[in-house]
């Protein structure tokens, strides 16, 4: 995968030694910075990891003006549909009713458990993410891409803007809408939509949700409280069909 800053390389992970850094880095973000826990995380070895890791495919970005052992700086997971059927299910299936999308008859990529390391945000590390991400959608002619994204902390009242402008301005079209699970599902209609405070509803998302909005996505009906991640998760769908030519631009133009 070709990108245009000589240190960084796109790759797929191509061996347990290509996982454990995906994995170490993953550790670092959602279980160091946001306070995430799992049965199969390991403390001792600083691995973010669960019983899905061998199904998926793993987008590692690379510098490699770093030590050849902490070279791994932005990480997405990938599942195709055959992918989730030798799983068992999608990921997403833990936490959403995904019969809709799975009914469709479309070309589906679950994605996952993306993260950027610390001193990599704010510049071209996510873009060039987004393009590896163009280039396997491509070769794999995916049709509708999901996943759940999530908003840090469980305590809903201080939710209640955000996720209240996401269920009235960003809800799927329902035939592709996912439902969240009514064991932990939680309605994100908090607030009436004229009493919506737009500014301050799009200052509490987070900046991969509203990525996933500017390139025209939606999310599904409700969200889903995860205790354990200390997190409220919302599912983000985007159907390339219904992409405009403008969105479109956005998210192609690092293949360029």
């Amino acid at each position: 995968m070709q990108i245009n800053e000589a240190h960084f390389e796109l790759c797929l992970a191509r061996n347990a030694d290509d996982l454990r850094a995906a994995q170490r880095l993953r550790y670092q973000v959602f279980v160091e910075e946001l306070g995430g826990d799992g049965p199969l995380v390991d403390h001792d070895a600083r691995l973010e990891r669960d019983r899905f890791d061998p199904y998926f495919d793993h987008l590692l970005l690379l510098d490699h003006r770093r030590p050849a052992t902490d070279r791994v700086v932005g990480v997405y997971r990938l599942m195709r549909a055959d992918q989730a059927q030798a799983a068992g299910q999608f990921y997403s299936e833990d936490e959403y009713d995904l019969a809709r999308l799975k009914a469709s008859d479309r070309r589906l990529l679950e994605l996952g458990r993306s993260c950027v390391h610390a001193e990599y945000r704010g510049g071209t590390a996510m873009m060039h993410l987004w393009a590896g991400l163009a280039g396997y959608v491509a070769d794999h002619r995916i049709e509708v891409m999901f996943g759940v994204a999530s908003f840090h902390g469980t305590d809903i009242t201080s939710l209640a803007q955000p996720l209240s402008f996401l269920h009235h301005r960003h809800l799927a079209p329902e035939d592709i809408r996912a439902r969240a699970r009514s064991d932990a599902y939680q309605r994100m209609d908090l607030l009436p939509e004229a009493a919506l405070d737009r500014p301050v509803a799009t200052r509490a998302i987070p900046a991969l949700i509203k990525a996933y909005l500017r390139l025209g996505g939606f999310v599904g009906e409700g969200a889903f409280v995860d205790q354990p991640f200390n997190c409220v998760d919302v599912c983000l769908i985007m159907d390339t069909g219904r992409m405009s030519a403008r969105h479109r631009a956005i998210y192609t133009k690092e293949r360029r």
